[in-house]
C-alpha cells in the first residue's frame, strides 16, 4: 500500500506527464542502453528508432498516476504488457535496473522542477507497479510451455499474397506442441550478419491451434529489416529461435455468443487462427477483410472454405482499391446485441472500425483489440 503522501504528490504530477511524459522516457532509454547495451537483445529496434517504445512507456506512466489510487483498474495494460514481457524474456533483475534509470531520467529531463519528494513519491511508486508486473510475469513463466526461445526448423515456406508469406516451424528436439490459444503470438529471435546485436519481433499464429505444426505470416514492411531477412533469406531447413505462445487477444469459449472478425491486411492472422477454431461450430460467425486489391488479399482462398463449412458463416472482402473501405453500412449488416468483435490490423484502420462500431450501439466491452507492436492505446492523448 503506498502512503496518502506518496499518492497525493504523484497525483500532483500528472500535468508534468502529460506534457513530458515522452520526453522523460525517451531519455530514459538512450541512459538504459548506454549503460547496459546488452538489453538491445530484447528491445525491439524499430520501436525505438521511431519513437513507439518511449510512447507506449509514457502512456504506463501517465495511466499509473492518474490510477494511482486504484492500480487494480491497469490490470487489462498489465496482461498485455507482461505477456509481452514474459515472450521476450524479460526478468525481475531487470526491474531493478529500469527503475533506477527512469528515476534518473525524470530527475535530468525535469531538472529543479523534480524535487527530492517527486523523486521519493516515484521511487516507492515504481516499487510498488514492478512488484504487480513481476508477479504476473512470474505467473506467466511457470505456465509457459517452455522457457526462454527454442530452436525451430522452417519446414514450409508459402507465399500467401505479394506482400505475406507463411513460415510453418516445428521444434527441432521433436517436442510435441501444446495447443496454443487462437489469437496468440510468438517472438522470432534473429541474428542477421552484421548486426551486433539481436533482433525480436512478435508474430501472430496464423494456424489451426491443434496442428502439429506452428504457423507465422509475415508481412514483408517496406523498411522492415526482419521482415525482408525473413522472405530473402529463410529457407525450409533452416532454424529460428521461437519462444512459447504469448498474448490474451484470443478467442471467447463462450459457446453460443455470435463472433464478427474484422481484418485489416496482416491483421487477419491472429483472426485466421480464431477462424479455424471455430470450424464446424453453430455459432453464427461473419469474417469480415478489407485490404487495398486482389494481389495483396491474403488467405482468401483459406477463409472461404471454412466459413462455407459453418452454418451460420458469413464472408466480407472489399478491395479499397476498387469498392472502398469497410464501412458502417457494411457492419450494420452484422451486429447483434450479443456478439463479440475482434479487430485487428493499421491502428487508423483499427481506430475507425471502432468507432463504427460504437455508433452502430455496440458496447464497448464487446470490442477485443490487437496492438501489434508496443501497448499504445488507440487515439493516445499524451504528448507526443
Amino acid at each position: 500500500m503506498l502512503k496518502q503522501e506518496t499518492i497525493k504528490i504523484i497525483k500532483s504530477t500528472i500535468p508534468v506527464l502529460e506534457i513530458h511524459g515522452t520526453a522523460i522516457t525517451t531519455h530514459f532509454y538512450k541512459r538504459l542502453f548506454a549503460e547496459h547495451p546488452e538489453l538491445l537483445n530484447i528491445f525491439n529496434h524499430a520501436n525505438q528508432e521511431k519513437g513507439r517504445q518511449p510512447k507506449a512507456l509514457a502512456n504506463v506512466l501517465f495511466q499509473a498516476a492518474n490510477h494511482i489510487e486504484h492500480l487494480e483498474n491497469l490490470a487489462p495494460a498489465v496482461a498485455t504488457i507482461a505477456h509481452k514481457h514474459r515472450s521476450l524474456g524479460v526478468k525481475k533483475e531487470h526491474y531493478p535496473i529500469v527503475g533506477e534509470h527512469l528515476l534518473a531520467a525524470i530527475k535530468e529531463v525535469l531538472g529543479d522542477a523534480a524535487t527530492e519528494d517527486i523523486i521519493t513519491a516515484w521511487a516507492e511508486a515504481y516499487g510498488v507497479i514492478a512488484a504487480i508486473f513481476i508477479s504476473t510475469e512470474e505467473e506467466l513463466y511457470n505456465a509457459s510451455a517452455w522457457a526462454g526461445f527454442k530452436s525451430f526448423k522452417v519446414v514450409n515456406k508459402v507465399p500467401e499474397s505479394d506482400l505475406i508469406t507463411s513460415f510453418y516451424i516445428e521444434p527441432n528436439d521433436g517436442m510435441t506442441l501444446p495447443t496454443h490459444q487462437p489469437g496468440q503470438y510468438v517472438t522470432i529471435r534473429v541474428n542477421i550478419a552484421g548486426e551486433k546485436y539481436d533482433h525480436n519481433r512478435q508474430y501472430s499464429l496464423s494456424g489451426k491451434p491443434s496442428e502439429k505444426t506452428y504457423r507465422i505470416s509475415v508481412k514483408r514492411e517496406e523498411h522492415g529489416k526482419v521482415s525482408n531477412w525473413l522472405h530473402d533469406h529463410v529457407q525450409i531447413g533452416d532454424s529460428l529461435d521461437v519462444s512459447a505462445p504469448a498474448g490474451e487477444f484470443v478467442l471467447s469459449s463462450q459457446a453460443e455468443t455470435p463472433v464478427v472478425f474484422i481484418s485489416g491486411g496482416v491483421g487477419t492472422t491472429p483472426l485466421l487462427s480464431m477462424l479455424h477454431a471455430l470450424e464446424g461450430t453453430k455459432r453464427e460467425v461473419s469474417f469480415l477483410h478489407s485490404c487495398k486489391n486482389k494481389n495483396l488479399h491474403a488467405f482468401g482462398d483459406e477463409v472461404r472454405p471454412l466459413i462455407a463449412g459453418i452454418e451460420n458463416g458469413r464472408f466480407l472482402v472489399k478491395y479499397s482499391d476498387d469498392e472502398g473501405r469497410l464501412d458502417s453500412e457494411d457492419l450494420k449488416q452484422h451486429i447483434s446485441e450479443e456478439a463479440e468483435y475482434y479487430l485487428c490490423g493499421p491502428i487508423n484502420f483499427m481506430e475507425n472500425m471502432k468507432e463504427q462500431l460504437l455508433m452502430l450501439g455496440v458496447e464497448n466491452s464487446h470490442i477485443h483489440l490487437e496492438l501489434f507492436g508496443p501497448a499504445v492505446p488507440l487515439k493516445e492523448k499524451i504528448n507526443m
